[in-house]
């Protein structure tokens, strides 16, 4: 049966680059988003870290109808200009009357009673600390993904999530995009049969830290950046690209520490979070895991993940592209899904076209962003909260693990522990000490 693949373009809401927002976009419509937000209520954000991601996620919250952005924090002191810019240029294109503070520690942030959630931006190992205090503030959260730096991390922003009673929604935004949603119904209806394998490509583990020292910015910040990280960790400006106000200039490469195990997942987490996040949905394991998890070596260069019921996933990818994506194998057939391509065995497993017309850089997509808020309105869990995000990060990080230990691990997905790990090394990679005076908890 000859196969169809559709290319399609990537965006259906804005198409704001990250250059910035210039005027106001209007939103059609909010189709494809859970709940029904109540057009009366307010939502009042701060953002925390001003990276190229949160410029993203700024100009999409920015023009949902009903949300007003308030302030931001950095720990660079060009970054917080920067944001002070944009968001004066929206409202002022806007004939809104309202400046957003900014400011070098978050905790500035979440002591303002006027600011109900914050969107957290920042570098992976700063998750779990930020997200934590935020909920324990009162806050709701937005957080990128991956959700947390180790799996210890993620167990206890779970709980704190629920005893604060908060409203947190992770980043994996392909649960809003079309194709993936279609794939997965697909799956899960059983239209490709009972599923014996999964693909899920996503890059290298991350490598240890190798660049060289830089000197320092005057207006950067070093040690709040760092946080609990060892003091030892030098600077590079790879890990916080440089960007200019005049001549406006953004950031040119993604903040290079989430290649180097010391502070980030490599792609293993980086996008991770998004594919492996895509198979554990397809699969049903949203609330589960994987038994037994194989590092690369020994003759193959692929991580693999084995399921209780048999099936097995890898890292490898499906085309000679390398496209970051994910492909389903059932009995009766096959799909592959990746940002803006579906193909499938069958053309009857096709979507529509007509739903996936949409344009623009695939970061500047705002279902997803939509989706938090109507959250936030209306007290009910977005579609990625936070268990969902806990257990897709997890797959990343027990893939890290077994490649660090360069040995297969056990998992009991019940329990949230390490099966017959006799000398405990797999255990005690399931978090690190922090450097005084940071605290988890």
């Amino acid at each position: 049966m000859e196969n169809l693949k559709t290319n399609w373009s990537r965006r259906r809401f804005i198409n704001t680059a990250l250059a910035g927002v210039a005027g106001v976009a209007v939103i059609p419509h909010l189709s494809g988003c859970r709940g029904s937000a109540v057009a009366s209520d307010e939502i009042r954000l701060g953002f925390i870290g001003l990276g190229r991601q949160a410029m993203y996620l700024m100009n999409g919250f920015i023009q949902i109808p009903g949300v007003k952005v308030l302030a931001g924090c950095d720990v660079y002191g060009i970054k917080r200009k920067r944001f002070e810019n944009r968001v004066s240029e929206f409202y002022t294109n806007a004939g809104v009357n309202l400046k957003a503070d900014t400011y070098e520690q978050y905790q500035d942030i979440l002591e303002r009673s006027d600011i109900d959630a914050v969107v957290i931006a920042v570098p992976d190992h700063s998750h779990a600390i930020i997200a934590i205090a935020a909920c324990r503030a009162g806050k709701d959260v937005y957080l990128e993904k991956p959700l947390t730096f180790t799996i210890r991390e993620g167990q206890e922003l779970r709980k704190v999530v629920r005893e604060n009673n908060r409203i947190l929604g992770v980043g994996s935004q392909q649960r809003s995009s079309e194709e993936f949603k279609h794939a997965v119904k697909m799956v899960r209806n059983g239209s490709i049969g009972a599923i014996s394998r999964v693909y899920a490509h996503v890059g290298a583990p991350p490598a240890p830290y190798d660049l060289p020292e830089e000197t320092l910015p005057a207006d950067l910040n070093w040690d709040l950046w760092l946080g609990p990280l060892p003091a030892s960790i030098h600077y590079n400006s790879q890990l916080n690209p440089p960007i200019s106000l005049d001549p406006p200039k953004d950031e040119e490469i993604w903040g290079a520490w989430r290649w180097y195990k010391e502070m980030g997942g490599g792609f293993t987490t980086d996008w991770g979070a998004h594919m492996f996040d895509i198979a554990q949905w397809g699969l049903g394991m949203d609330n589960s895991g994987p038994v037994e998890i194989s590092p690369i070596g020994d003759g193959t260069e692929f991580i693999s993940w084995k399921y209780a019921d048999g099936v097995i996933m890898t890292s490898e990818p499906f085309d000679e592209m390398l496209t970051k994506g994910v492909k389903f194998i059932g009995d009766k057939g096959w799909i592959e899904v990746a940002r803006g391509y579906y193909n499938a065995s069958d053309p009857e497993l096709n979507p529509s076209p007509e739903a996936t017309e949409v344009e623009g850089p695939y970061e500047t997509r705002i279902p997803h962003q939509i989706d938090f808020i109507e959250a936030v309105k209306n007290r009910v869990d977005p579609v990625v909260p936070v268990e969902i995000g806990h257990r897709s990060c997890t797959v990343c990080t027990l893939g890290n693990i077994a490649c660090n230990l360069k040995r297969t691990v056990r998992w009991d997905p019940d329990t949230e522990t390490f099966v017959d790990d006799n000398d405990g090394a797999a255990t005690k990679l399931l978090h690190y000490e922090y450097r005084d005076p940071w605290k988890l908890l």
